[in-house]
């Protein structure tokens, strides 16, 4: 399982490259609401305080049965550029050069 924080610092990473690349371009496009939709597994915690994390399920997995309670549940994300506070613009060109 990955921890909820993990998958949105991923995501924040991922957006930051497509925002790199798509300065200069002759063509931008704006990015609006990313909406996410994840499978969460609960696990509280005592040891050393009172702790709760969010681990998103992983699909396929390793194999190992067991019974996990989990929840769907879908965040909707509205990114915004910290220098300027506005909507970001990404190019539609992967690092590979690939549409």
């Amino acid at each position: 399982m990955i921890e909820l924080s993990d998958v949105i610092r991923d995501l924040r990473a991922q957006l930051e490259q497509a925002v790199a690349e798509g300065a200069g371009r002759a063509i931008q496009f704006e990015l609006g609401e990313v909406e996410l939709e994840v499978s969460l597994a609960l696990e509280r915690s005592a040891e050393g305080g009172a702790r709760v994390r969010f681990w998103v399920v992983e699909l396929g997995g390793d194999g190992k049965r067991g019974h996990t309670d989990t929840q769907r549940i879908r965040l909707t994300l509205h990114p915004r550029m910290a220098a300027t506070g506005l909507p970001p613009t990404v190019s539609g060109q992967s690092r590979r050069g690939e549409r």
